[in-house]
């Protein structure tokens, strides 16, 4: 018998419309001899809604005017029912047997859903609660790559408590540590929202400002010059790195609008190292992936600083981008392994652990 999946797309954060393109292909590329879909859509507000319709219209939330195709929906946290239940014309319970969660950032990657879904004893891909939220926040996974012995670029980090009440000493002190340029980015974000990159005080102050309009916690990283380097990592107890591949931003650095919106940025797959620095960085990616925590995928990023080589930890992103134009499927294409394939182990992964 086929096995009925959840995608879940929209979701209360500043990465709302990415995960609506991400799920649109999802749901075009999931095996339809295996599977059945199940669409769950949640609004910038938080409102959950079943929808029936066409997953073309869920780029630019054209699929909230499709009345008809609506239904009011809630995961069930009662494990006896195991799924979803269809709240028009009272309660009509569904089972569910496997969720994918193609929400990116908070209330989302941030390990809130892979709580509820734990509560609820559905699978679900991707990362487990303690390893999305340590992934999720920039801090704690510079904390972590730390404490393992995972090079990574110097940084800092602080909350806006902080930052209100001694704003002069903390921009001084990263500035001494760090030096310039500087990046600093909301330590709860994806899809680089939020983040810049700041050459003097006075852009470091900014730069604060803004990111502080996504997070209440900060993290400053010193500029490192180099190849700027993707592994998608799948598995769980024993992960396996595709080919690496290397961005080249058509921006300054691979912000919003050179991820999402120029389309001129350029990809190298493979990324253009010599083969023994492809292979220590897919092993670079399969040691942070473990050493984080992490389980079902992850795409792992990383610098390889021109200087000296070394193979720096950028961040990993436990539900990564699966646009038309995203890395991790297309690392994975490049492996051998195309999409719809790439899908079913990745709903296999999940009901497996």
């Amino acid at each position: 018998m086929k096995k009925k999946v959840l995608v879940l797309f929209g979701g209360v954060s500043s990465e709302h419309d990415v995960s609506l393109s991400s799920a649109c292909s999802v749901i075009k590329n999931i095996p339809a001899d295996k599977y059945d879909v199940v669409t769950m859509g949640i609004t910038k507000n938080g409102e959950c809604y079943v929808y029936s319709g066409s997953p073309d219209m869920l780029p630019e939330s054209k699929w909230l005017e499709d009345k008809a195709n609506l239904t009011p929906a809630v995961i069930s946290t009662n494990r006896a029912h195991h799924g979803i239940i269809r709240l028009a014309n009272g309660a009509e319970i569904e089972r569910i047997d496997v969720v994918f969660p193609v929400l990116h950032g908070k209330n989302g990657e941030d390990g809130t859903m892979q709580g509820l879904l734990e509560i609820a004893g559905i699978p679900y891909v991707g990362c487990n609660t303690a390893a999305s939220a340590i992934c999720m926040d920039k801090a704690a996974t510079n904390a972590m790559a730390d404490f393992y012995g995972i090079p990574q670029a110097k940084w800092v980090a602080f909350d806006k408590y902080s930052y209100s009440a001694d704003k002069s000493a903390l921009l001084a002190n990263a500035a001494e540590k760090l030096g310039f340029p500087i990046f600093v980015k909301p330590a709860n974000a994806g899809s680089s929202v939020g983040i810049s990159k700041a050459k003097s005080i006075a852009e470091l102050e900014a730069a604060c400002e803004k990111a502080f309009e996504h997070d209440k916690k900060l993290v400053l990283e010193e500029g490192v010059i180099g190849a700027e380097v993707e592994v998608a990592v799948m598995g769980n107890d024993e992960p396996v790195a595709s080919v690496v591949g290397e961005v080249v931003p058509c921006n300054e650095f691979y912000d919003y609008d050179a991820k999402y919106l120029a389309n001129e940025s350029e990809l190298h797959i493979p990324a253009r190292l010599p083969e023994e620095k492809l292979k220590a960085v897919q092993q670079a990616a399969v040691n942070a992936y473990r050493a984080l925590g992490c389980s079902g995928f992850t795409r792992v990023d990383f610098f390889v600083r021109e200087s000296d080589g070394e193979i720096m930890l950028n961040e990993p992103n436990t539900i990564p981008g699966f646009t038309s134009i995203s890395m991790y499927p297309k690392l994975f294409a490049a492996s051998g392994i195309p999409y719809p394939e790439l899908l079913d182990r990745l709903l296999t992964l999940a009901t497996e652990r």
